[in-house]
Protein backbone atom coordinates (compact mmCIF):
# COMPACT_ATOMS: atom_id res chain seq x y z
CA UNK A 1 0.00 0.00 0.00
CA UNK A 2 0.83 3.68 -0.72
CA UNK A 3 1.56 6.33 2.19
CA UNK A 4 1.74 9.53 2.00
CA UNK A 5 1.15 12.79 4.14
CA UNK A 6 -1.53 15.29 3.98
CA UNK A 7 -2.24 18.89 5.16
CA UNK A 8 -4.50 21.69 4.96
CA UNK A 9 -8.20 22.42 5.92
CA UNK A 10 -9.77 18.99 6.89
CA UNK A 11 -13.25 20.26 5.55
CA UNK A 12 -11.56 20.55 2.34
CA UNK A 13 -9.74 17.14 1.98
CA UNK A 14 -11.04 15.51 -0.76
CA UNK A 15 -11.06 12.24 -0.34
CA UNK A 16 -13.16 8.69 -0.40
CA UNK A 17 -12.72 8.69 3.17
CA UNK A 18 -11.61 10.57 6.15
CA UNK A 19 -11.11 8.68 9.53
CA UNK A 20 -12.20 10.58 12.89
CA UNK A 21 -11.78 10.30 16.52
CA UNK A 22 -14.29 10.18 18.95
CA UNK A 23 -13.45 9.80 22.63
CA UNK A 24 -16.10 8.14 25.40
CA UNK A 25 -18.77 9.97 26.53
CA UNK A 26 -19.54 11.35 22.85
CA UNK A 27 -16.38 13.50 23.28
CA UNK A 28 -14.90 15.08 19.77
CA UNK A 29 -11.80 14.80 18.92
CA UNK A 30 -9.99 18.29 18.26
CA UNK A 31 -10.13 17.22 14.48
CA UNK A 32 -13.73 16.07 14.95
CA UNK A 33 -14.62 19.67 16.54
CA UNK A 34 -12.77 20.99 13.54
CA UNK A 35 -15.09 19.56 11.07
CA UNK A 36 -18.18 20.17 13.01
CA UNK A 37 -17.64 23.46 13.09
CA UNK A 38 -17.33 23.19 9.00
CA UNK A 39 -20.74 20.94 9.17
CA UNK A 40 -22.48 23.73 11.33
CA UNK A 41 -22.83 21.26 14.29
CA UNK A 42 -23.98 18.20 11.98
CA UNK A 43 -21.15 15.96 13.37
CA UNK A 44 -22.10 16.91 16.99
CA UNK A 45 -25.65 16.11 16.41
CA UNK A 46 -25.16 12.76 14.66
CA UNK A 47 -23.22 11.70 17.57
CA UNK A 48 -25.82 12.84 20.22
CA UNK A 49 -28.37 10.62 18.85
CA UNK A 50 -26.45 7.78 20.35
CA UNK A 51 -25.01 5.84 17.42
CA UNK A 52 -21.48 6.66 18.45
CA UNK A 53 -20.94 6.70 21.77
CA UNK A 54 -16.99 6.63 21.84
CA UNK A 55 -16.49 3.81 23.04
CA UNK A 56 -13.18 1.68 21.88
CA UNK A 57 -13.92 -0.50 18.83
CA UNK A 58 -17.33 1.56 17.41
CA UNK A 59 -17.14 2.78 13.85
CA UNK A 60 -19.92 4.61 11.91
CA UNK A 61 -19.86 5.74 8.42
CA UNK A 62 -21.26 8.92 7.39
CA UNK A 63 -22.11 10.52 4.00
CA UNK A 64 -22.38 13.75 2.60
CA UNK A 65 -21.99 15.78 5.07
CA UNK A 66 -22.50 19.45 4.87
CA UNK A 67 -19.46 21.62 4.03
CA UNK A 68 -17.38 18.48 3.66
CA UNK A 69 -15.40 17.83 0.71
CA UNK A 70 -14.97 13.77 2.07
CA UNK A 71 -17.09 11.72 0.57
CA UNK A 72 -17.50 9.52 3.47
CA UNK A 73 -16.48 9.96 7.43
CA UNK A 74 -15.26 7.49 9.07
CA UNK A 75 -16.01 7.64 12.74
CA UNK A 76 -13.99 5.50 15.46
CA UNK A 77 -14.41 5.18 18.67
CA UNK A 78 -11.41 5.59 21.11
CA UNK A 79 -12.23 5.05 24.34
CA UNK A 80 -11.36 6.77 27.32
CA UNK A 81 -9.11 9.54 26.33
CA UNK A 82 -6.81 9.53 29.39
CA UNK A 83 -6.22 5.80 28.90
CA UNK A 84 -5.40 5.99 25.10
CA UNK A 85 -2.41 4.79 24.55
CA UNK A 86 -0.24 2.88 21.92
CA UNK A 87 -2.09 -0.73 22.54
CA UNK A 88 -5.29 0.75 22.16
CA UNK A 89 -4.01 2.68 19.29
CA UNK A 90 -2.78 -0.22 17.72
CA UNK A 91 -5.73 -2.34 17.86
CA UNK A 92 -7.86 0.58 16.29
CA UNK A 93 -5.41 1.10 13.62
CA UNK A 94 -5.82 -3.01 13.12
CA UNK A 95 -9.74 -3.04 12.93
CA UNK A 96 -9.70 0.27 10.80
CA UNK A 97 -7.44 -0.95 8.41
CA UNK A 98 -9.84 -3.91 7.68
CA UNK A 99 -12.75 -1.89 7.69
CA UNK A 100 -11.60 0.55 4.66
CA UNK A 101 -10.47 -2.49 2.91
CA UNK A 102 -13.89 -3.85 2.64
CA UNK A 103 -15.75 -0.84 2.04
CA UNK A 104 -14.35 -0.01 -1.72
CA UNK A 105 -13.13 3.28 -0.70
CA UNK A 106 -9.38 2.26 -2.35
CA UNK A 107 -8.06 5.61 -0.03
CA UNK A 108 -8.86 7.56 2.45
CA UNK A 109 -7.17 9.73 4.54
CA UNK A 110 -6.01 8.68 8.32
CA UNK A 111 -6.75 11.72 10.92
CA UNK A 112 -5.64 10.09 14.47
CA UNK A 113 -1.87 10.58 14.10
CA UNK A 114 -1.74 13.64 16.31
CA UNK A 115 -3.68 12.29 19.33
CA UNK A 116 -0.56 12.28 21.18
CA UNK A 117 -0.55 10.82 24.78
CA UNK A 118 2.36 10.02 27.38
CA UNK A 119 3.57 7.33 25.50
CA UNK A 120 3.14 8.13 22.17
CA UNK A 121 4.79 10.83 20.05
CA UNK A 122 4.29 11.79 16.73
CA UNK A 123 7.02 9.98 14.66
CA UNK A 124 5.57 6.41 17.38
CA UNK A 125 2.22 6.82 15.84
CA UNK A 126 2.99 7.32 12.02
CA UNK A 127 5.47 4.14 12.82
CA UNK A 128 2.92 2.27 14.59
CA UNK A 129 -0.18 3.32 11.43
CA UNK A 130 2.01 2.27 8.64
CA UNK A 131 3.09 -0.93 10.42
CA UNK A 132 0.11 -1.92 12.11
CA UNK A 133 -1.90 -1.23 9.24
CA UNK A 134 0.83 -3.24 7.31
CA UNK A 135 0.59 -6.15 9.44
CA UNK A 136 -3.41 -6.03 9.62
CA UNK A 137 -3.64 -6.66 5.41
CA UNK A 138 -0.97 -9.08 5.31
CA UNK A 139 -1.78 -12.60 4.20
CA UNK A 140 0.28 -15.44 2.78
CA UNK A 141 -0.57 -16.42 -0.35
CA UNK A 142 2.39 -17.96 -2.16
CA UNK A 143 1.49 -21.68 -2.11
CA UNK A 144 -2.30 -21.06 -2.76
CA UNK A 145 -3.99 -22.25 -5.82
CA UNK A 146 -6.67 -19.74 -5.40
CA UNK A 147 -6.75 -16.39 -3.56
CA UNK A 148 -9.91 -14.80 -3.13
CA UNK A 149 -9.14 -11.43 -4.34
CA UNK A 150 -11.09 -7.95 -2.67
CA UNK A 151 -12.96 -6.09 -5.14
CA UNK A 152 -11.26 -2.55 -4.72
CA UNK A 153 -8.89 -2.78 -1.78
CA UNK A 154 -7.41 0.03 0.05
CA UNK A 155 -4.38 1.02 -2.10
CA UNK A 156 -3.54 4.61 -0.21
CA UNK A 157 -3.64 5.63 2.96
CA UNK A 158 -2.78 9.48 3.91
CA UNK A 159 -2.00 10.85 7.00
CA UNK A 160 -3.35 14.10 8.50
CA UNK A 161 -0.79 16.40 9.51
CA UNK A 162 -2.52 19.42 10.95
CA UNK A 163 0.58 21.76 11.81
CA UNK A 164 2.88 21.97 8.83
CA UNK A 165 5.69 22.42 11.14
CA UNK A 166 6.02 19.03 11.91
CA UNK A 167 5.45 18.43 8.13
CA UNK A 168 9.27 17.33 8.01
CA UNK A 169 9.70 15.12 10.72
CA UNK A 170 6.81 13.04 9.78
CA UNK A 171 7.85 12.54 6.51
CA UNK A 172 11.50 11.19 7.70
CA UNK A 173 9.24 9.24 9.93
CA UNK A 174 6.80 7.94 7.15
CA UNK A 175 9.74 6.85 5.61
CA UNK A 176 11.67 4.78 7.89
CA UNK A 177 8.16 3.46 8.96
CA UNK A 178 8.04 2.04 5.25
CA UNK A 179 11.04 0.57 5.46
CA UNK A 180 9.91 -1.16 8.37
CA UNK A 181 7.10 -2.53 7.04
CA UNK A 182 8.73 -3.99 4.33
CA UNK A 183 11.51 -5.93 6.01
CA UNK A 184 8.49 -7.63 8.82
CA UNK A 185 6.95 -8.53 5.55
CA UNK A 186 10.08 -10.23 3.92
CA UNK A 187 10.66 -11.76 7.37
CA UNK A 188 6.91 -13.04 7.33
CA UNK A 189 6.85 -14.43 3.90
CA UNK A 190 10.68 -16.20 4.06
CA UNK A 191 9.17 -17.34 7.87
CA UNK A 192 5.81 -18.73 6.52
CA UNK A 193 7.10 -20.83 3.80
CA UNK A 194 7.04 -24.69 3.91
CA UNK A 195 10.15 -26.23 5.15
CA UNK A 196 10.35 -28.09 1.36
CA UNK A 197 10.08 -24.82 -0.10
CA UNK A 198 12.38 -22.83 1.91
CA UNK A 199 15.62 -24.96 2.48
CA UNK A 200 18.79 -23.40 3.11
CA UNK A 201 19.77 -23.23 -0.24
CA UNK A 202 16.35 -21.30 -0.98
CA UNK A 203 17.72 -18.50 1.61
CA UNK A 204 21.06 -18.26 0.37
CA UNK A 205 19.50 -17.69 -2.78
CA UNK A 206 16.95 -14.77 -1.24
CA UNK A 207 20.16 -13.35 -0.04
CA UNK A 208 21.75 -13.33 -3.44
CA UNK A 209 18.46 -11.94 -4.80
CA UNK A 210 18.52 -8.88 -1.90
CA UNK A 211 21.84 -8.27 -3.28
CA UNK A 212 21.39 -8.00 -6.48
CA UNK A 213 21.93 -4.20 -8.36
CA UNK A 214 22.71 -3.25 -4.52
CA UNK A 215 26.37 -1.83 -4.77
CA UNK A 216 26.05 -1.70 -1.15
CA UNK A 217 25.39 -4.79 0.08
CA UNK A 218 27.96 -7.70 -0.75
CA UNK A 219 26.36 -11.20 -0.41
CA UNK A 220 28.80 -14.54 0.06
CA UNK A 221 27.62 -18.08 1.06
CA UNK A 222 30.06 -20.14 2.18
CA UNK A 223 29.28 -23.99 1.83
CA UNK A 224 29.72 -27.12 3.61
CA UNK A 225 33.40 -27.91 2.10
CA UNK A 226 34.38 -24.80 2.80
CA UNK A 227 33.06 -24.83 6.47
CA UNK A 228 34.94 -27.92 7.52
CA UNK A 229 37.65 -26.13 5.99
CA UNK A 230 37.35 -23.19 9.02
CA UNK A 231 36.62 -26.34 11.33
CA UNK A 232 32.59 -25.64 11.87
CA UNK A 233 32.27 -29.18 13.33
CA UNK A 234 29.44 -27.85 15.21
CA UNK A 235 27.35 -26.36 12.74
CA UNK A 236 27.83 -29.28 10.30
CA UNK A 237 27.00 -32.12 12.78
CA UNK A 238 23.64 -30.83 12.53
CA UNK A 239 23.09 -30.78 8.99
CA UNK A 240 24.71 -34.42 8.41
CA UNK A 241 21.14 -35.74 9.10
CA UNK A 242 20.20 -33.83 6.31
CA UNK A 243 19.55 -34.24 2.50
CA UNK A 244 19.72 -30.42 2.38
CA UNK A 245 23.25 -29.06 2.70
CA UNK A 246 23.99 -26.38 5.02
CA UNK A 247 24.83 -22.94 4.12
CA UNK A 248 26.21 -19.47 6.08
CA UNK A 249 25.12 -16.67 4.52
CA UNK A 250 27.31 -13.29 4.83
CA UNK A 251 25.08 -10.52 4.05
CA UNK A 252 27.24 -7.39 4.33
CA UNK A 253 25.53 -3.72 4.34
CA UNK A 254 28.22 -0.80 4.08
CA UNK A 255 26.22 2.47 4.69
CA UNK A 256 28.33 3.57 7.14
CA UNK A 257 31.91 5.26 6.95
CA UNK A 258 34.53 2.94 5.46
CA UNK A 259 36.57 0.80 8.07
CA UNK A 260 34.06 1.81 11.23
CA UNK A 261 33.03 -1.21 13.15
CA UNK A 262 30.07 -3.15 11.94
CA UNK A 263 26.96 -4.14 13.80
CA UNK A 264 26.44 -8.14 13.37
CA UNK A 265 23.03 -9.92 13.15
CA UNK A 266 23.34 -13.49 13.51
CA UNK A 267 20.10 -15.30 12.81
CA UNK A 268 19.82 -18.75 13.51
CA UNK A 269 18.14 -20.35 10.50
CA UNK A 270 16.83 -23.78 11.06
CA UNK A 271 14.89 -24.30 7.90
CA UNK A 272 13.14 -27.09 9.70
CA UNK A 273 13.76 -28.80 13.17
CA UNK A 274 12.29 -32.29 13.60
CA UNK A 275 14.75 -32.41 16.62
CA UNK A 276 17.12 -35.22 15.11
CA UNK A 277 17.56 -38.46 16.85
CA UNK A 278 15.58 -36.61 19.97
CA UNK A 279 12.33 -36.36 18.07
CA UNK A 280 10.02 -33.84 18.59
CA UNK A 281 6.65 -35.19 19.03
CA UNK A 282 4.30 -35.21 16.04
CA UNK A 283 1.68 -32.60 17.54
CA UNK A 284 2.49 -29.31 15.89
CA UNK A 285 5.75 -30.29 14.25
CA UNK A 286 4.87 -28.33 11.32
CA UNK A 287 5.48 -25.69 13.07
CA UNK A 288 8.64 -26.02 13.22
CA UNK A 289 9.62 -24.22 9.57
CA UNK A 290 9.59 -21.20 11.79
CA UNK A 291 12.82 -22.15 13.78
CA UNK A 292 14.47 -20.31 10.92
CA UNK A 293 12.61 -17.14 12.42
CA UNK A 294 16.14 -15.44 13.63
CA UNK A 295 17.46 -15.63 10.54
CA UNK A 296 14.15 -14.31 8.52
CA UNK A 297 14.68 -11.46 11.31
CA UNK A 298 18.18 -10.63 9.82
CA UNK A 299 16.89 -10.63 6.55
CA UNK A 300 14.09 -8.16 7.29
CA UNK A 301 16.38 -6.05 8.75
CA UNK A 302 19.20 -5.94 6.22
CA UNK A 303 16.29 -5.17 3.64
CA UNK A 304 14.78 -2.46 5.92
CA UNK A 305 18.46 -1.02 6.33
CA UNK A 306 18.72 -0.78 2.96
CA UNK A 307 15.13 1.23 2.18
CA UNK A 308 16.42 3.87 4.27
CA UNK A 309 19.54 4.41 2.98
CA UNK A 310 20.68 4.00 6.84
CA UNK A 311 24.27 5.11 7.65
CA UNK A 312 26.16 2.26 9.39
CA UNK A 313 27.99 -0.58 8.46
CA UNK A 314 25.97 -4.05 9.59
CA UNK A 315 26.74 -7.30 8.61
CA UNK A 316 24.01 -10.33 8.62
CA UNK A 317 25.21 -13.99 9.36
CA UNK A 318 22.66 -16.82 8.92
CA UNK A 319 23.50 -20.45 9.54
CA UNK A 320 21.02 -21.94 7.42
CA UNK A 321 20.74 -26.08 8.25
CA UNK A 322 17.96 -28.60 8.52
CA UNK A 323 17.65 -30.74 11.29
CA UNK A 324 16.37 -34.59 11.04
CA UNK A 325 17.01 -37.75 11.72
CA UNK A 326 19.20 -40.14 9.80
CA UNK A 327 21.71 -42.81 10.22
CA UNK A 328 24.40 -40.50 9.95
CA UNK A 329 22.29 -37.88 12.65
CA UNK A 330 23.76 -36.72 15.46
CA UNK A 331 23.55 -38.72 18.74
CA UNK A 332 22.84 -38.71 22.08
CA UNK A 333 26.53 -38.89 23.58
CA UNK A 334 28.30 -37.59 20.29
CA UNK A 335 31.05 -35.33 20.96
CA UNK A 336 31.75 -32.64 18.37
CA UNK A 337 34.29 -29.63 18.10
CA UNK A 338 33.14 -26.37 17.41
CA UNK A 339 35.12 -23.67 15.14
CA UNK A 340 36.29 -22.38 18.02
CA UNK A 341 38.44 -25.67 19.51
CA UNK A 342 35.96 -26.07 22.58
CA UNK A 343 34.63 -29.75 22.32
CA UNK A 344 30.51 -30.35 23.22
CA UNK A 345 28.22 -33.21 24.16
CA UNK A 346 25.36 -33.30 22.66
CA UNK A 347 22.95 -34.67 25.64
CA UNK A 348 19.90 -33.49 23.17
CA UNK A 349 19.79 -33.15 19.58
CA UNK A 350 16.67 -31.15 19.88
CA UNK A 351 19.20 -28.23 21.58
CA UNK A 352 20.82 -27.86 17.87
CA UNK A 353 20.24 -24.04 17.44
CA UNK A 354 23.21 -23.59 19.57
CA UNK A 355 25.72 -25.81 17.68
CA UNK A 356 24.95 -23.88 14.55
CA UNK A 357 25.26 -20.25 16.02
CA UNK A 358 28.39 -20.78 17.96
CA UNK A 359 30.02 -21.66 14.81
CA UNK A 360 28.67 -18.78 13.33
CA UNK A 361 29.07 -16.44 16.40
CA UNK A 362 33.02 -17.23 16.49
CA UNK A 363 33.01 -16.80 12.75
CA UNK A 364 31.81 -12.98 13.51
CA UNK A 365 35.42 -12.06 15.30
CA UNK A 366 37.07 -11.66 11.62
CA UNK A 367 34.77 -8.64 11.32
CA UNK A 368 35.99 -6.92 14.63
CA UNK A 369 32.43 -5.85 15.18
CA UNK A 370 31.50 -3.04 17.23
CA UNK A 371 28.68 -5.38 18.99
CA UNK A 372 27.03 -8.71 17.46
CA UNK A 373 23.55 -9.79 19.00
CA UNK A 374 21.78 -12.93 17.84
CA UNK A 375 18.41 -13.81 17.14
CA UNK A 376 17.17 -17.13 17.66
CA UNK A 377 14.00 -19.18 18.36
CA UNK A 378 16.03 -20.91 20.74
CA UNK A 379 14.26 -22.32 23.74
CA UNK A 380 10.48 -23.32 24.75
CA UNK A 381 11.70 -22.61 28.12
CA UNK A 382 11.15 -18.90 27.01
CA UNK A 383 7.92 -19.29 26.14
CA UNK A 384 6.96 -20.79 29.80
CA UNK A 385 8.85 -17.42 31.47
CA UNK A 386 7.45 -14.62 28.74
CA UNK A 387 4.66 -15.92 26.49
CA UNK A 388 4.32 -14.10 23.70
CA UNK A 389 4.39 -10.64 24.80
CA UNK A 390 8.55 -9.94 25.61
CA UNK A 391 11.65 -11.61 23.45
CA UNK A 392 14.10 -12.81 26.47
CA UNK A 393 17.51 -10.93 26.61
CA UNK A 394 20.77 -11.96 28.05
CA UNK A 395 24.40 -9.72 27.48
CA UNK A 396 27.49 -9.93 28.04
CA UNK A 397 27.48 -5.70 28.26
CA UNK A 398 25.12 -4.03 30.24
CA UNK A 399 24.74 -0.55 28.07
CA UNK A 400 24.38 -2.76 25.05
CA UNK A 401 21.62 -4.40 26.99
CA UNK A 402 19.94 -1.34 27.58
CA UNK A 403 20.24 0.23 24.14
CA UNK A 404 18.24 -3.14 23.27
CA UNK A 405 15.56 -2.87 26.20
CA UNK A 406 15.21 1.14 24.93
CA UNK A 407 14.13 0.57 20.89
CA UNK A 408 11.90 -2.17 22.19
CA UNK A 409 10.69 0.03 24.71
CA UNK A 410 10.36 2.59 21.89
CA UNK A 411 8.54 0.47 19.17
CA UNK A 412 6.28 -1.80 21.14
CA UNK A 413 8.22 -5.15 20.31
CA UNK A 414 9.82 -5.59 23.84
CA UNK A 415 12.24 -7.82 25.50
CA UNK A 416 12.85 -8.63 28.97
CA UNK A 417 16.33 -8.98 30.25
CA UNK A 418 17.26 -12.35 32.42
CA UNK A 419 20.27 -12.44 34.43
CA UNK A 420 23.44 -14.53 32.47
CA UNK A 421 25.53 -15.10 35.98
CA UNK A 422 28.32 -17.72 36.56
CA UNK A 423 26.68 -19.39 38.82
CA UNK A 424 24.59 -21.16 35.95
CA UNK A 425 27.49 -21.84 33.68
CA UNK A 426 28.34 -25.14 35.70
CA UNK A 427 24.89 -27.20 34.97
CA UNK A 428 26.76 -26.68 31.31
CA UNK A 429 29.59 -29.11 32.87
CA UNK A 430 30.28 -32.59 31.24
CA UNK A 431 32.72 -35.61 32.25
CA UNK A 432 33.49 -35.97 28.75
CA UNK A 433 33.76 -32.69 26.83
CA UNK A 434 34.48 -28.97 27.34
CA UNK A 435 30.94 -28.49 27.90
CA UNK A 436 27.02 -30.05 27.13
CA UNK A 437 25.03 -28.72 24.92
CA UNK A 438 22.18 -28.58 27.83
CA UNK A 439 22.10 -27.32 31.40
CA UNK A 440 18.98 -29.30 32.48
CA UNK A 441 15.29 -28.61 33.20
CA UNK A 442 15.61 -25.58 34.98
CA UNK A 443 16.83 -21.93 33.77
CA UNK A 444 16.71 -23.63 30.15
CA UNK A 445 16.63 -20.21 28.48
CA UNK A 446 19.66 -19.31 30.79
CA UNK A 447 21.66 -21.95 30.26
CA UNK A 448 21.57 -21.91 26.02
CA UNK A 449 22.62 -18.06 26.97
CA UNK A 450 25.34 -19.52 28.88
CA UNK A 451 26.74 -21.90 26.08
CA UNK A 452 26.75 -19.20 23.35
CA UNK A 453 28.36 -16.79 25.58
CA UNK A 454 30.95 -18.76 25.80
CA UNK A 455 31.86 -18.14 22.36
CA UNK A 456 31.47 -14.55 22.64
CA UNK A 457 34.57 -13.43 25.08
CA UNK A 458 36.39 -10.69 22.10
CA UNK A 459 33.41 -8.56 21.73
CA UNK A 460 30.04 -7.12 23.23
CA UNK A 461 27.75 -9.33 22.53
CA UNK A 462 23.91 -9.68 23.55
CA UNK A 463 21.20 -12.73 22.67
CA UNK A 464 17.43 -12.38 21.56
CA UNK A 465 15.47 -15.58 22.24
CA UNK A 466 12.73 -14.57 20.14
CA UNK A 467 10.65 -18.31 20.76
CA UNK A 468 7.74 -16.79 22.15
CA UNK A 469 7.40 -13.61 19.72
CA UNK A 470 8.04 -14.28 16.60
CA UNK A 471 5.80 -17.06 15.61
CA UNK A 472 1.54 -17.06 16.44
CA UNK A 473 0.14 -20.37 17.29
CA UNK A 474 -3.51 -21.79 16.91
CA UNK A 475 -6.24 -20.33 14.65
CA UNK A 476 -4.44 -17.33 12.89
CA UNK A 477 -0.79 -19.07 13.06
CA UNK A 478 2.10 -17.25 11.64
CA UNK A 479 4.96 -15.08 11.29
CA UNK A 480 4.69 -11.97 13.37
CA UNK A 481 7.63 -10.26 11.85
CA UNK A 482 9.26 -9.63 15.44
CA UNK A 483 11.69 -8.59 16.27
CA UNK A 484 12.86 -6.52 12.95
CA UNK A 485 11.44 -3.48 14.64
CA UNK A 486 12.89 -3.61 17.87
CA UNK A 487 16.54 -3.85 15.53
CA UNK A 488 16.03 -1.14 13.00
CA UNK A 489 15.62 1.00 16.26
CA UNK A 490 18.12 -0.14 17.80
CA UNK A 491 20.41 0.73 14.61
CA UNK A 492 18.61 3.89 14.27
CA UNK A 493 19.51 5.09 17.84
CA UNK A 494 23.17 3.47 16.95
CA UNK A 495 23.68 5.98 13.78
CA UNK A 496 21.61 8.62 15.55
CA UNK A 497 18.40 8.57 13.98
Amino acid sequence: MDYLLKTGDPAKLKTPCLVVGIFSKRQLSPLAQQLDKSCKGALQRIVKRGDMDGESGQQLLLYDLPGIEAERILLVGLGKQREFNRKQYTKCVTAVTKSLNQNHAMEAIWGLCELLSGDLTLQQAIRETIVSAEASLYKFSETKSEVKKIQRPLKRLALFIHDRRHLKTAQKALSQASAIATGITLTKNLANLPGNLCTPSYLADQARKLGRDESRLKVRILDEKQMAKLGMGSLLSVSRGSRQPAKLIIMEYSGGRPGAKPVVLVGKGLTFDAGGISLKPSAAMDEMKYDMCGGAAVFGTIKAALAMDMPINVIGVVPASENLPDGDANKPGDIVTSMSGQTIEILNTDAEGRLILCDALTYSERFKPAVVIDIATLTGACIVALGNQASGLMANDDALAKELLDAGSDTGDRAWQLPLWDDYQEQLDSNFADMANIGGKGAGTITAACFLSRYTKKFKWAHLDIAGTAWRSGAHKGATGRPVGLLTQFLLRRCGQ
